[in-house]
């Protein structure tokens, strides 16, 4: 007696998304959207999620299964923080055993990804649970600190500038080190830690170069110098931009 063939397991495809206009998505990241049975993504609990927003025109009416995986808990606070390691280590754990189910049942999964999968997004975590089971693939994207220098139409190095990416979250005297240390440098997850990153930036001597950038690329965009920002916190669609070439211009 033959037994019933083995089910082929669902794909998993991490699709970067570009900083946030719909129109800077790459064609085979729209293809995969428009096609994968099961649309996921992640997002604060009670929102639409930004990811899920910028495909919402090519979806349309179209009907997928969807997964929304919400956070449980801010990411505006050091990795390495006891309030945040448990809580968000059980919630990535769950989400992989959510995706898994689909997967076994042979359905791909569109994973939407702000930006780059691989740049600091929550896809990695996935990634990780569920690339040694899985076929996975990556569809890569611009990342949201390239949507915002272009927007605030700033070249970020020149020659051999070296360029850091800073996470907010690092303690004054890491953001301060490091700041010292280069030409050039972007600094995310400002949100609450706007005061914070002011203060090194002052006392690395760069502050009156930084260039605020909120919501890059997408609509309610706003560009300025870091000086003039006067509120706090700032918003979680926002960047610190220190641009190089200093000295490297070649004019």
């Amino acid at each position: 007696m033959t037994g019933q063939p083995a089910r082929s397991l669902g794909t998993l495809y991490g699709v970067g998304l570009g900083p946030g206009d719909p129109d800077l998505m790459t064609i085979k990241a729209h293809r995969v959207v428009t096609t994968a049975p099961v649309i996921a993504y992640f997002r604060k609990r009670g929102k639409t999620g930004h990811a899920r927003t910028i495909v919402s025109e090519m979806l349309g009416s179209k009907v997928v299964i969807e997964i929304a995986l919400e956070y449980p808990v801010t990411t505006e606070v050091a990795f390495d923080d006891a309030e945040y390691i448990e809580p968000i280590r059980n919630f990535y754990a769950q989400s992989a055993t959510r995706l898994s189910t689909h997967l076994d049942n042979g359905e791909d999964i569109a994973l939407l990804c702000e930006g780059d999968p691989f740049f600091y997004g929550s896809f990695l975590h996935m990634y990780d649970r569920l690339r040694q089971t899985y076929p996975v693939i990556v569809v890569p994207g611009i990342t949201g600190m390239s949507g915002c220098w272009t927007a605030a139409a700033s070249p970020i190095t020149y020659g051999d500038d070296v360029l850091t990416v800073l996470p907010g979250t690092l303690s004054h005297d890491a953001l301060l080190k490091s700041l010292r240390a280069t030409d050039a440098a972007v600094i995310m997850k400002v949100g609450r830690n706007l005061d914070k990153i002011k203060k090194a930036l002052t006392a690395a001597g760069r502050f009156d170069e930084a260039i605020y950038v909120e919501r890059g690329t997408m609509q309610g965009e706003r560009v300025m110098p870091l000086a003039n920002l006067e509120s706090s916190p700032a918003p979680y669609f926002s960047i610190i931009l220190l641009p190089g070439g200093r000295g490297r211009r070649i004019t």
